[in-house]
C-alpha cells in the first residue's frame, strides 16, 4: 500500500502536485486556507478536503507536500513533522536560515523524512549532465554558470534571486559536492525595492568558480546551465526540445610553443529518457517514505541553498 499523501496549498504548483500524486495512486487529501478551493480539487480528484488544522490532526495522512507562500513553510513543516508526518517542502523552505534550521531540526528530532522541491534535480537532462561529470567526460570542472531569465512572476515577498535561483543552486551544489567558501551578490531593482535582476558569484574550495544570473524582467526566456571542464563543456538548455536539451561540446584548448590554440567541434546531443521531472521527484519522495532513505534533495541541500541565497541577497531602499 502506497503512503497516503496530502497536498497543502492548492495554488498553481500545488495543483501540479495534486494531479501527479493522483496519477501515482498516492493522493489521499488536499488542504488550503480557502476551503472552497480545496473542496473543488477534492471533487475533481476523488480525495478528502481538509482544513490545515484537520490535516495535522489526521492519523490517516502519512506525509504532506507543502506548496505554500514560502513565509509559511517553516511553521507548517514543524507542525507536520511533530504530528508524525513526512514532508516535501517546496522551494524555498523558508525566508531565513534560522527558520529553515528550526524546521530541519524538528524533522530530525522526530525522525521524519524532510525533502525539498528542487524539481530540476530530477530532470533527465540534469541527471545526464551529472553523469557526464561523474564519468570524467568533461575532465576537471573549473567553471559553472547558469542563466534563468524571463518575464515574471512577481511576488510581494520574493525577489528574482529567491524565486528563480534555488533550482540552479541545487544543481550547482550537486555537481560541486560542496558549499562555496565565498559568495558575492549583485542586484538591481527596477519595479520596486526587490531585485528584478540578480547575479551571484561563487568560489568553491577546489578553486572552481560559479556564476548565476537570474532575471524576472527579461524580454526572452533563457533556462541554461553550462559546465566547463578541461576536456569538454556541457549545456543543459531547458528551452530546447528534449532531443537537444543536453549538449556535449568536445572543444579543446592547449598551449603550443607558448601560444594558445583551440579546436571547436559540433555538439553531441545526449539521448534522454522522456520523463516528467515532477513525476520522478514525487516517485523519489514515495520511495524515501517507504525505505526511510535520505532524499536526494534533503535537508543539507535545502540549508545550503538558503545560506547562499542569504549571503548573495542585495537590499534596496
Amino acid at each position: 500500500m502506497k503512503p497516503r499523501i496530502a497536498v497543502l496549498g492548492c495554488g498553481y504548483w500545488g495543483g501540479n502536485h495534486i494531479r501527479t500524486l493522483k496519477s501515482l495512486g498516492a493522493l489521499h487529501a488536499v488542504s488550503d486556507v480557502d476551503s472552497a478551493r480545496a473542496e473543488r480539487f477534492a471533487g475533481e480528484h476523488g480525495c478528502i478536503a481538509l482544513t490545515p488544522d484537520e490535516l495535522f490532526a489526521r492519523v490517516d495522512v502519512d506525509a504532506v507536500v507543502m506548496a505554500l507562500p514560502p513565509q509559511f513553510h517553516a511553521d507548517f513543516a514543524v507542525r507536520a513533522v511533530e504530528t508524525g508526518k513526512d514532508v516535501l517542502v517546496e522551494k524555498p523552505i523558508a525566508l531565513t536560515v534560522p527558520d529553515a534550521e528550526r524546521a530541519v531540526k524538528a524533522a530530525r528530532d522526530n525522525k521524519r523524512v524532510f525533502m525539498t522541491g528542487h524539481v530540476l534535480r530530477f530532470h533527465p537532462a540534469f541527471e545526464g549532465l551529472k553523469a557526464l561529470v561523474d564519468k570524467g567526460e568533461l575532465g576537471d570542472v573549473g567553471y559553472i554558470h547558469s542563466h534563468r531569465l524571463g518575464l515574471g512572476k512577481f511576488h510581494a515577498e520574493n525577489d528574482a534571486l529567491w524565486d528563480l535561483a534555488p533550482h540552479d543552486l541545487s544543481m550547482i551544489l550537486a555537481i560541486t559536492g560542496t558549499a562555496p567558501i565565498e559568495v558575492r551578490g549583485e542586484g538591481a531593482a527596477v519595479l520596486n525595492h526587490l531585485s528584478d535582476f540578480a547575479h551571484l558569484h561563487m568560489r568553491f574550495p577546489n578553486g572552481l568558480r560559479g556564476h548565476l544570473f537570474a532575471s524576472r524582467l527579461n524580454p526572452y526566456r533563457e533556462r541554461r546551465l553550462t559546465v566547463v571542464g578541461t576536456k569538454g563543456m556541457a549545456v543543459f538548455d531547458d528551452v530546447e526540445p528534449l532531443e537537444r536539451k543536453l549538449a556535449l561540446y568536445r572543444h579543446a584548448v592547449w598551449q603550443d610553443e607558448g601560444q594558445w590554440t583551440s579546436t571547436m567541434n559540433e555538439p553531441t546531443y545526449i539521448e534522454l529518457e522522456n520523463a516528467m521531472p515532477l513525476t520522478r521527484e514525487l516517485e523519489h519522495f514515495i520511495h524515501c517514505i517507504e525505505t526511510r532513505e535520505e532524499p536526494r534533495t534533503g535537508a543539507d541541500e535545502a540549508l545550503g541553498v538558503l545560506r547562499i541565497l542569504t549571503a548573495g541577497t542585495v537590499t534596496h531602499d
